[in-house]
């Protein structure tokens, strides 16, 4: 006989495991199937040790500028890649556990191994293709494997991958994906990014930090596409400033591969054509649905370019079936696949959640100078008719700001003149992934221009831009 639960959940990624632990809280008998490693990409492979390698390019940033703080290093400042590595899956070993931990404590129980839909309410577990990639560890003790399971609610949540442009297919050797790009021997001396999204943009700052000369491609005519164009603009200046070479409204059309690293042939959109020599060569072109193989096709569940189609609760056109992060479509983001999955679980159950604005979920580029947005551009903010006002402040009116000696980025507001409603918010430089929050707080309580210039910012902060740049938007900025 089966082993039957309330809901199963097909990926033990930020969205799988999340939602998994909502259900458990809410009562219901709970599992989570995964083929190769708790926690999905964003911990294993992504956010988590991404971020782990951008903090090692910050600290050797600052200690190759130490005299800037007054600070005197004796002797040459270097590092060890593979030392850097080991940190950075030493990071990723310890959250993939913890993921285990949490699953355990609220009884979510494991199932290891690669699923397929069968029929209503029925999944069928073999053994994973996959090796498990528990970092350095082995299977966690009492998964449960292969086998007939049932359950009355089955989410999909299975992420993506990276995607491969034909004729320029990831080896993992010369040319690399966003895992190979994360597990290097050594710093390569002269790489090719293709692609300028958050991830391709990350490792171009990354490799170039550490020493690598970067070459950004970029098919469209701005870089970070889905940023406000004034702030991309501005990155663009600081990337270049450290060395990066940008070329945008360009396409890599060939890659050869040689004994020394490859040659790859771009061409502009005059359709003037040049070669780029480099040892490695990145690919950042997006990601793709993990939708093979989960028996879709046989029960008609609706997919779209890659992605299963979803309403805003994770419902697909099969009843009983829901698809939640990645695979669910865009912005793929472990933040929007979390809170999908609790939506999700709490609508199966009845609490009438609300459903998920995807003009409040925040972005966030975690390069130097970083990114982070939420809500509308302020190109899309005019070509929904609104009347705006923009608010900027730079961060060389701030006080903290020149004390931390990042005195180059901008907090910029777009308001809708006739109500104060905060449509969007853009910024750039130092620690504005952290800053992001309170104008996404602000906006998910429907806070107007108002409110944001009553509030008292404490000083010295990064935060009190946040206030003067509204300030701005309204006549009244202080310190400009």
């Amino acid at each position: 006989m089966a082993d039957t639960y309330d809901i199963l959940i097909i990926g033990g990624g930020p969205g799988g495991y999340v939602a998994a632990i909502r259900a458990a809280q809410l009562g219901f008998r709970t599992a989570v199937v995964e083929r190769e490693h708790l926690g999905g990409i964003c911990l294993n492979w992504g956010c988590i040790p991404t971020k782990a390698l951008l903090r090692t390019a910050e600290i050797y940033h600052y200690a190759m500028n130490a005299k800037d703080y007054g600070l005197v290093i004796d002797g040459k400042v270097g590092y060890d890649p593979a030392a850097v590595v080991k940190r950075s899956r030493k990071i990723s070993a310890q959250l993939n556990g913890g993921v285990g931990f949490l699953l355990k404590k609220n009884k979510v129980d494991v199932i290891w191994g690669e699923a397929r839909i069968t029929g209503a309410g029925k999944v069928a577990v073999e053994a994973s293709k996959k090796p498990p990639m528990q970092p350095q560890n082995p299977v966690p003790k009492g998964v449960l494997g292969e086998g007939a399971y049932q359950a009355k609610h089955i989410i999909i949540a299975t992420g993506a991958r990276p995607r491969a442009l034909p004729g320029i297919e990831p080896d993992g050797k010369q040319i690399w994906t966003y895992f190979d790009s994360m597990i290097p021997d050594k710093i390569p001396e002269s790489l090719i990014v293709m692609g300028s999204g958050a991830i391709g943009i990350e490792f171009a700052s990354f490799y170039r930090t550490m020493g690598a000369e970067v070459t950004l491609v970029e098919i469209l005519p701005q870089i970070l596409p889905v940023e406000d164009a004034e702030i991309a603009a501005l990155a663009r200046k600081r990337f270049e400033k450290q060395g990066v070479k940008i070329l945008t409204s360009t396409k890599v059309v060939k890659v050869e591969k040689n004994v020394n690293g490859l040659v790859a042939t771009v061409e502009d959109a005059m359709g003037a054509a040049q070669t780029l020599p480099a040892e490695k060569l990145i690919s950042a072109v997006g990601v793709t649905g993990n939708i093979e193989n989960l028996g879709l096709e046989d029960l008609g569940v609706a997919t779209e370019r890659g992605i299963i189609k979803a309403d805003p609760f994770g419902r697909t056109n099969v009843a009983g079936i829901y698809a939640i992060g990645d695979v669910a479509g865009p912005p793929m983001l472990a933040h929007k696949a979390e809170h999908e999955g609790v939506v999700c679980v709490e609508a199966i159950k009845g609490l009438d959640p609300h459903p998920i604005d995807k003009a409040m979920i925040p972005g966030c580029t975690y390069c130097n100078p970083q990114i982070a947005s939420v809500g509308l551009t302020e190109a899309r903010a005019k070509e929904a008719g609104d009347e705006i006002r923009i608010g900027r402040f730079p961060f060389i009116g701030n006080g903290k700001a020149i004390a931390l000696g990042e005195p180059d980025g901008l907090v910029k507001t777009i308001f809708e003149a006739k109500t104060g409603k905060l449509l969007g918010a853009h910024m750039v430089g130092a620690e504005v992934t952290e800053l992001i929050q309170g104008f996404v707080i602000a906006m998910n309580c429907e806070t107007t221009e108002a409110e944001l210039i009553q509030a008292i910012f404490p000083h010295p902060t990064l935060s009190e831009m946040i206030h003067e740049s509204v300030l701005d938007a309204y006549g009244r900025v202080i310190h400009m």
